[in-house]
């Protein structure tokens, strides 16, 4: 029997002075931290929520996101995080496709009006019945703030089964439609302590989390591996470079972690001695989500003398299958070695397993494997094979059994550490009444490894423009997901039987 709550009941119980999550000057320790999740599970108890429901959650990183996380699960509920860049249809899609009860939704700025998104994603889905924002969106909604006001204090939570569903994340596919990734409370508990384990994360340390902790990376490696040990969480919902450096002497943050694109930006800020000793401040530094180029990591820590250690994961692994760890040694550029309790191999197109220096697709198994796609068996089954979860990501061991990412035997592009599948994006495009076809790829970028580009053939005497469209599709999908390069072509290149041959795309 486990209830991941755990992780937070015993810090709260050890360490109920400690400080835990910070906002701004705003910071409140373990034991308020637990209250106001107990708050947070008794609203949610006497609106009716309870063991195998799936609650919805659309927030920044601000405290309400992990108060609200633990409130669901301390009910026996399954939390779905959803992405603050969804659009209302994407959004209506997930609250849908997971059965959820109740959404919680941050009210947003004028800037990102996530809430009016969020209400109508909510007013056009199928399974939702409540609507809670997170902020004020309109005065006859309900606010959280409010709701949880005059609970009690303490809560027991239910007693769930180690393998009950704890989080349903939701991962693009090539299908164009996103998956639900069913994480159980062992997934993330596992996967949480040997996070603990690859930072070597000393108690009551503070760590800058600017990750989002809607995405797999942040909620597992920042927020339950640090909530773990006791740690500091200094959030920051959008990540700034000025705001890094000022924050890092400022709560004496040890621990930072980011996306490729995080590292390129703090390295072309303001080369000043101030920010220099900022950064060198910092025990560890982690990096995920895409591959990191060796000139970065170089870089970087010839300039700061912090190192960088990278890993590999994916949503379905909880998220870490291997990590560069330094208790036994690392190689920049290379993914690492697989975690604790994890198995990886290579194989070839007949799983048979191949010898190191040969390429081939990266499967894995372990307690990190989810254990389906929520609702999806014929998707699950393709992946999932005794045991055994199939990558799509080209790779090869060398003779020392580090891994090293080659190719992806998939078309996912990956853009500052978001994953974006081509197909929904074109899906999407094809809806523009002046567009014939569309090709979305990946070209190299050296701030977001990768970029998106579409190529476009208009209809006949259309006349529309690159802004045009880029505009068009931003406001129909998630900002991440909308092609900043648009280049108009003549015809596509086909094969035989029809299929774009987007190889050719990529050498024009």
């Amino acid at each position: 029997m486990l209830n991941l709550s755990i992780l937070l009941e015993e810090s709260a119980r050890r360490d109920p002075e400690r400080p835990a999550l910070t906002i701004g000057e705003t910071t409140i320790n373990y034991k308020v931290f637990h209250e106001k999740v107990c708050q947070a599970a008794n609203a949610f108890t006497k609106k009716g929520i309870g063991y195998g429901d799936k609650i919805a959650l659309l927030c920044p990183n601000i405290p309400q996101f992990p108060i609200i996380f633990f409130g669901i699960l301390k009910t026996g509920a399954a939390v779905v995080p959803l992405s603050i860049f969804l659009k209302p249809e994407e959004i209506s899609y997930q609250l849908s496709d997971s059965e959820s009860k109740m959404f919680l939704c941050f009210a947003g700025t004028p800037e990102m009006p996530v809430g009016r998104f969020g209400k109508e994603g909510f007013d056009s889905s199928e399974t939702c019945r409540d609507f809670i924002s997170i902020g004020n969106i309109a005065e006859d909604i309900q606010n959280f703030d409010d709701l949880i006001e005059n609970e009690e204090t303490d809560f027991e939570s239910y007693i769930t089964s180690s393998e009950d569903t704890a989080v349903i994340i939701y991962t693009s596919g090539t299908t164009g439609k996103p998956k639900g990734a069913e994480l159980s409370h062992i997934n993330l508990f596992t996967n949480a302590e040997a996070s603990t384990t690859i930072i070597a994360s000393a108690e009551f340390e503070a760590q800058l989390v600017v990750l989002p902790l809607f995405h797999i990376f942040g909620l597992t490696v920042m927020m339950l591996a640090g909530i773990r040990k006791s740690l500091h969480l200094v959030l920051l919902s959008k990540f700034d470079a000025k705001a890094v450096y000022r924050l890092i002497p400022h709560f004496n943050i040890r621990i930072f972690a980011g996306v490729p694109s995080m590292y390129w930006a703090l390295l072309n800020e303001e080369n000043t001695e101030e920010n220099m000793s900022s950064i060198k401040k910092l025990r560890i530094c982690i990096s995920g989500g895409a591959s990191l180029p060796v000139k970065i990591i170089d870089e970087f820590e010839s300039r700061f003398g912090v190192p960088i250690i990278e890993g590999y994961g994916m949503s379905e692994g909880s998220p870490v299958v291997t990590f560069n760890q330094l208790k036994i040694g690392r190689k920049p550029g290379s993914i690492g070695t697989p975690i604790w309790g994890v198995e990886v191999k290579i194989v070839d197109d007949r799983c048979k397993e191949l010898p190191a220096g040969e390429k081939g697709e990266l499967i894995y198994r372990g307690p990190n494997v989810m254990k389906s796609y929520y609702r999806k068996p014929k998707e699950t089954e393709e992946v999932l094979r005794n045991g055994w979860m199939f990558s799509g990501d080209i790779a090869v061991k060398d003779e020392d059994g580090f891994f090293f990412i080659v190719d992806r035997k998939k078309e996912m592009i990956i853009r500052g550490g978001m994953n974006v599948y081509p197909r929904e994006v074109e899906e999407v495009m094809m809806r523009n009444p002046d567009i014939s076809m569309v090709a979305i790829i990946g070209v190299e970028d050296e701030k977001l490894g990768e970029e998106i580009k579409a190529f476009v053939v208009r209809k006949k005497e259309s006349m529309v423009t690159e802004e045009e469209i880029k505009l068009w599709t931003k406001e129909r999908i998630a900002r991440y997901k909308y092609p900043r390069i648009v280049e108009f072509i003549d015809e596509m290149p086909l094969s035989a039987t029809g299929k774009i041959l987007k190889k050719n795309l990529k050498t024009n």
